[in-house]
């Protein structure tokens, strides 16, 4: 059987504890904590901002301008997934739009990621259905080529297999391993408290080259401190606005 035309139905998901906890931490602190890893980079960009998603992973592979495996896709999704589309060339069609969004909001779908173009995006965002595009365009589509669902696909370098935890906000994209989920919840939270434990410092005018222990950084890449006036021996401060 052609592996690149299968469509692989019941796949597990992750706990959806687990999933609300990575949500509520983003993915920025999720991404930190897993050692700088798993993003899909800046090119995949949100359409909205101030919303955070977390799902499930359903995974559809399109051929470029085409999106008939898309359709084939929504019937697989279940509450709370993510839908993650790839393709197998570069496409920037407009691949997805409202009508697409209105089915996969009925079943629950909390928003969509796409390696290709959207379209429809005032009405997206009217209905509050997030998506994460590397394109916006109104160019249309076929739905003619079968391709896969419920399959690995690549993404942005990220290899992203079904039941994986998709996490994207104003800050990008990432996936956590369905397998890493409970390991990604735990590092999280002691990022968080790390931080809270700096932001209280900074708060108290701590600065980050102390708290960081970065003044010897500094000094063991060679870096000095003069005052402007050794710098430029004879010459007015900018201080003193002459």
């Amino acid at each position: 059987m052609n592996d690149h035309r299968l469509v692989i139905t019941d796949v597990p998901r992750p706990d959806p504890r687990l999933v609300d906890q990575l949500r509520s931490y983003g993915v920025a602190t999720v991404h930190e904590a897993l050692g700088r890893t798993h993003s899909l980079g800046p090119d995949l960009r949100p359409i909205q901002q101030g919303l955070t998603i977390a799902g499930a992973a359903v995974t559809a592979l399109c051929w470029p301008g085409d999106n008939l495996m898309i359709h084939a896709a929504v019937e697989q999704c279940r509450e709370g997934d993510v839908l993650v589309v790839a393709t197998a060339a570069p496409s920037t069609h407009g691949m997805f739009g409202e009508l697409f969004a209105t089915a996969l909001a009925k079943r629950g779908v909390t928003g969509l990621i796409i390696d290709a173009g959207v379209r429809d995006t005032k009405d997206l965002r009217e209905m509050g259905f997030g998506v994460w595009s590397r394109h916006v365009s109104a160019q249309g589509t076929v739905k003619a080529t079968a391709g896969s669902v419920n399959l690995p696909v690549v993404v942005a370098g990220q290899q992203i297999a079904p039941g994986d935890i998709v996490i994207a906000d104003d800050d990008g994209v990432m996936c956590v391993p369905r397998a890493r989920a409970a390991e990604a919840v735990a590092a999280s939270q002691a990022r968080v408290e790390k931080e809270a434990a700096s932001r209280a410092a900074f708060e108290r005018g701590e600065l980050g080259l102390d708290r960081y222990g970065l003044r010897k950084v500094l000094e063991s890449q060679g870096v000095l401190y003069r005052r402007w006036d050794e710098q430029h021996p004879g010459l007015d401060s900018p201080a003193d606005g002459r």
